[in-house]
């Protein structure tokens, strides 16, 4: 249900098609203070990498310090909820993951309307989760992990970034379609779930592909397969979900940049250009994929517009998968 993506051979003429600036001045002399990017979860995850690097280049160019805050708790709730209310002039921005357009229908009540509170910017990248396991665990395929978890009842749980994140609701689908008894385990952001299912508990971990990598390469971890249906180019040998007989599960993930709704335009567009061009710097790309991450860089009404259709989509999956945060 993903939108048709123009990635970058439509890069420059998504930026010609914006509207001039309302207030030229304005958007020249922005910024003119320090900007706060608030990432609500944890370090060490795709949200958390993407911001520092975008923030860092942003930097650089607009001679204004960007600097990273991460505000964890809740599912990302707390974070995004301190970004809605932030005053809309451009010096605070969110950089956050589809848990965005989950929450709202996870939990009972969340402290932000995600299609009126914001205004979306840009898709920064998309990423893979991969199903994960500790070497400890005899299991070498994701038919032997099933086997394993139906012999031993009551007995394996797994690890997730925190509730309602694609990775946690990845792993209630494959409970599901598995039949198999797991109990979910959620952590602050992939990080700190990565970092969990490498010391041995939980032994199972549903996780971002570029927060397991390094210890999936170091052999710390045992990558099963990737959550998607398509293979990694970071690990082209390990199957995808689909080949391992789930076809119906489709973990790629996004990270994209928001800003508090009423902030001006000529703001908007001047960030919108400013991220979309770093986006598609060389340098941006290769660092992006070295970590597992795609670079994307749509235009702001390409991802509002897919913001509605990912509303949709993780709508439908929790209410079939019955999962509800009180």
């Amino acid at each position: 249900m993903r939108l048709p993506r123009r990635r970058f051979l439509h890069l420059a003429a998504g930026i010609a098609a914006l509207p001039a600036f309302p207030d030229l001045a304005r958007a020249q002399s922005y910024p003119a203070r320090t900007v706060r990017v608030i990432v609500p979860y944890s370090p060490g995850g795709p949200t958390d990498v993407c911001a520092r690097l975008i923030a860092q280049k942003l930097s650089d160019r607009l001679g204004k310090q960007f600097y990273v805050e991460d505000i964890v708790g809740a599912g990302g709730n707390i974070g995004t909820g301190q970004a809605a209310r932030a005053a809309p002039d451009g010096y605070t921005i969110l950089v956050t993951v589809n848990s965005y357009v989950i929450n709202p229908t996870l939990y009972d009540k969340v402290s932000y309307d995600p299609l009126r509170d914001f205004e979306a910017v840009t898709e920064v990248a998309i990423f893979q989760s991969a199903m994960f396991v500790h070497p400890s665990l005899p299991a070498r395929s994701v038919a032997e992990l099933v086997a394993l978890i139906k012999a031993n009842p009551n007995k394996y749980s797994f690890a997730s970034p925190g509730f309602g994140t694609p990775s946690h609701l990845l792993g209630e689908q494959f409970r599901v379609a598995a039949n198999v008894d797991l109990v979910h385990v959620p952590y602050g952001g992939s990080g700190s779930a990565v970092t969990a299912a490498v010391g041995g508990y939980p032994s199972i971990g549903f996780a971002a592909l570029s927060a397991a990598l390094p210890f999936i390469q170091d052999g710390k971890l045992r990558a099963l397969a990737v959550m998607s249906q398509h293979r990694s180019q970071a690990l082209p040998d390990l199957p995808t979900i689909a080949e391992a007989g789930y076809p119906e599960l489709d973990g790629d993930a996004w990270v994209g940049v928001l800003i508090p709704a009423g902030t001006p335009k000529d703001v908007t567009a001047r960030l919108y250009r400013e991220i979309a061009e770093i986006i598609d710097d060389p340098d941006t790309k290769e660092r992006l994929a070295a970590l597992g991450l795609e670079p994307i860089g749509n235009s702001p009404e390409q991802f509002s517009a897919q913001l509605k259709v990912e509303m949709e989509k993780w709508t439908k999956i929790i209410r079939a998968a019955k999962i509800k945060v009180e």
